[in-house]
């Protein structure tokens, strides 16, 4: 999972202005379809991993409900008992009690790892989506310009950069390479937006959770039905 998770991160991280001067350079698309074949491939490995730690997280969200159920059976026992006066059976009860909380701690601690787990799963796919599209577009927007070039023979077997282009001195050309700087700008702009979006949801939700929590618990000490 570990090194699914850096390719990944690499792939979201990858620089377009150095895919496309490179692109340029060569005079050649190949870098941007070896590109796409990589975020592909791992998109259906994410696909599978998000799915694995989803299914797994389902199993864990049931034990975890099984032994809050245990714990409460448990409680409620040893209130009867001790009403009876069986003491034996009270003191056996709430040792296995005891037992049943400290693995319900350990479930606690297990949950809260795999459901990051599992959003950071979820966020990454969503970024190299993201990435993903941007990328086919410009490679799009390449070829025209390549073959632009290519039509006016301003462009022999290598093109250095994009600012080679800007500084040839031909009008459609400069144009149509300062369309793809800021359409790659505006792509990394919206991708930022797109992860502050999705910290902001988190943090909201987690902040929400917490007060929930605290309701409950005050309501009960108060004892206020729902």
């Amino acid at each position: 999972m570990a090194s699914l998770m850096k390719k990944v991160q690499t792939l979201i991280s990858a620089n377009l202005h150095a895919m496309v001067d490179s692109a340029l350079k060569a005079n050649s698309l190949a870098v941007f379809d070896q590109y796409v074949r990589e975020v592909e491939d791992n998109l259906d490995n994410l696909e599978d991993a998000v799915a694995t730690v989803g299914g797994e997280l389902k199993t864990l969200r049931r034990k975890k409900t099984g032994l809050d159920q245990q714990a409460a059976d448990l409680d409620r026992n040893i209130d009867i008992f001790l009403r009876e006066g069986k003491e034996d059976l009270a003191l056996a009860a709430q040792s296995k009690l005891n037992s049943v909380n400290r693995l319900n701690q350990n479930y606690d601690e297990m949950l809260a790892r795999q459901e990051a787990e599992f959003q950071n799963l979820k966020d990454s796919r969503l970024k190299l989506e993201a990435k993903l599209t941007t990328v086919k577009q410009e490679r799009e927007e390449l070829q025209a310009l390549l073959e632009l070039a290519r039509s006016k023979e301003l462009t022999a077997k290598t093109i250095k950069s994009l600012d080679d282009l800007t500084s040839s001195g031909d009008a459609d050309i400069a144009r149509v390479a300062d369309g793809i700087r800021a359409r790659l700008d505006k792509a990394s702009a919206r991708s930022e937006m797109l992860s502050s979006s999705l910290e902001t949801q988190m943090d909201e939700v987690l902040e929400k959770s917490t007060l929930e929590a605290q309701l409950a618990e005050r309501k009960a000490r108060l004892g206020l039905g729902e």
